[in-house]
């Protein structure tokens, strides 16, 4: 179901499509920013608020997880423009990531869907994190940085896939019926070396471990496919870096700061 109104709010929505629901909580697995649960006494929805000033990504979200199987992500159940109420996954989301046996099968899974329809490109990114910090943030090492991955332009694509691009433990459910990915917002097609490039971790021989795992799933070289996610790893961490500096301009929340802090600390360590 789908109605175009962008001013509603979450009253008239909760009014017009569904009269005998209500909120029944602000924060559960995923949820942040505007969203929450609602529920009619038997079944659960997520209610989800766009927070960009343009329509179009949360438009596209929609479609994409209307065109991916319910193995992978929830189904969505109405878009206004303003609001997105989906599917409710009841499960647990736990503090670390599953094991490769459970997580490299849902990557694969995903990575051989058919295209969205529009690509991830950083760069744009990079720079549009540069413009919107704060000016006393703005160090000669980060401006470095961005020309040198400008000009070596970003790695040619190992395999076009789409890709989620937020994997971390907290958008992984383990339900019932399996594990499933949330929180679309950052989905795009790009290289399957740079969704493996930017998944959260707990070091690089987890991630190492875990390239391995998914080269072989994926029958891939396993030292052509590290190579590639070595290539993407600046560029993960740049993003990383301008995301933090940019949430700090924002909210004015020193933790920002010291997140920033620590990816900047690891690219002159790499550099």
């Amino acid at each position: 179901m789908q109605f175009s109104n962008s001013k509603q709010t979450r009253d008239e929505l909760l009014s017009r499509y569904f009269p005998t629901w209500a909120p029944v909580a602000s924060q559960s697995n995923g949820l942040s920013g505007g969203s929450c649960l609602i529920s009619d006494g038997q079944q659960t929805r997520v209610l989800r608020k766009r927070h960009h000033a343009a329509s179009s990504p949360f438009l596209r979200q929609y479609r994409l997880l209307r065109r991916l199987p319910a193995t992978l992500a929830p189904r969505p159940c109405l878009y206004t423009g303003e609001w997105m109420v989906l599917e409710y996954l009841p499960g647990e989301v736990r503090s670390a990531l599953p094991q490769a046996d459970k997580l490299v099968p849902l990557l694969h899974a995903l990575h051989c869907q058919p295209l969205f329809g529009w690509r991830i490109t950083l760069l744009p990114l990079l720079e549009q994190y540069w413009q919107q910090s704060a000016r006393s943030r703005r160090t000669p090492f980060w401006l470095r940085q961005l020309k040198r991955l400008r000009q070596q332009k970003e790695p040619v694509p190992l395999r076009l896939s789409p890709l989620h691009m937020d994997v971390h433990a907290g958008n992984l459910v383990q339900s019932a019926s399996g594990l499933r990915l949330i929180d679309w917002e950052y989905a795009g097609d790009g290289d399957i070396a740079l969704e493996l490039a930017a998944i959260g971790t707990e070091d690089e021989a987890q991630r190492r471990s875990l390239v391995g795992s998914y080269a072989q799933h994926a029958v891939i070289d396993p030292a052509r496919l590290w190579r590639q996610v070595k290539r993407w790893r600046p560029w993960v961490l740049m993003l990383m870096a301008g995301w933090y500096e940019c949430r700090f301009q924002q909210t004015g929340d020193r933790q920002f700061i010291t997140l920033a802090d620590e990816i900047w600390r690891q690219l002159a360590i790499k550099g």
